[in-house]
């Protein structure tokens, strides 16, 4: 398994160019193809569609408008993946979510920004947390800025669930060629065995990984993920992502939430 395809959420924000080189970063490694996705809500006035027959001419102005910043995130998008051969375009005048979750069936990964960045046009930001709980595929959120990812080193936030198992399948191309990898777990001395587990299954997969089994520290899990990271000169986490959906939001459990929130490194999760 490789990463034949790789898509990246693309607004027109400020650090959308970043996350864009990394992007395409990853698709030059793996020898991808890069697809930049980008949609945009018209900012209609309160009551009005496209359809809607009064202030038409005003209507279709507010409509231009939306597809000149899906124009502005194409050139963004063209100009930070020019080194890269195989690159393509979508967009639409459309609701960002169902947009993502729908592009994304052409994606090996998805490549998204940790908040919504400055100058995000209100319609056209993709959130997180849509892409994480409707894409049905591995999620690399990207803090604000950066613009490359080495994961020459990389720690795994190990919990015995689905989505965990799930997400270490899906980083395997990352883990392959990594110097090191630390499987790292909170718990006590009798889980060691179950860490050890995923160690030997990693070699398996030509994996140099290591156990770490800690014992909890008194601060948040997500607090030992991040102090375990810095320890170990890491700049990718792998874990899973744990929420639910209510009233069409996604919310998160604690420790997915304070990743989100708070890490300084790229997180690649899974659902």
């Amino acid at each position: 398994m490789s990463f034949a395809s790789i898509m990246v959420a693309v607004d027109d924000g400020l650090h959308a160019p970043a996350r864009v080189r990394l992007a395409a970063g990853l698709a030059e490694r793996y020898r991808a193809r890069v697809v930049g996705v980008a949609a945009c809500v018209p900012d209609y006035p309160r009551g009005y569609g496209e359809t809607a027959v009064p202030m038409g001419m005003v209507i279709e102005e507010i409509r231009r408008a939306a597809l000149g910043r899906l124009d502005k995130a194409e050139q963004a998008f063209r100009t930070a993946a020019c080194l890269i051969d195989r690159v393509e375009w979508r967009s639409d005048v459309a609701a960002p979510r169902p947009f993502l979750e729908g592009q994304s069936r052409v994606a090996d990964l998805v490549v998204v920004g940790r908040h919504a960045d400055e100058g995000v046009t209100r319609g056209m930001a993709a959130d997180v947390g849509d892409a994480l709980m409707g894409s049905g595929r591995p999620v690399l959120v990207v803090p604000a800025g950066l613009e490359h990812l080495e994961a020459k080193r990389v720690v795994i936030g190990w919990k015995n669930t689905l989505q965990t198992r799930r997400a270490v399948s899906d980083a395997l191309p990352i883990l392959r060629r990594a110097e090191a990898v630390q499987v790292f777990r909170v718990g006590p001395g009798e889980d060691r065995p179950e860490v050890e587990d995923v160690v030997r299954y990693l070699a398996l997969h030509a994996v140099n990984a290591s156990a770490h089994l800690a014992k909890p520290s008194g601060w948040t899990v997500a607090d030992d993920l991040r102090g375990t990271t810095r320890a170990f000169g890491a700049d990718l986490l792998v874990t899973g992502a744990y929420g639910y959906s209510r009233l069409r939001e996604w919310f998160f459990g604690g420790v997915t939430h304070d990743l989100l929130e708070e890490a300084s490194v790229c997180c690649l999760m899974s659902r």
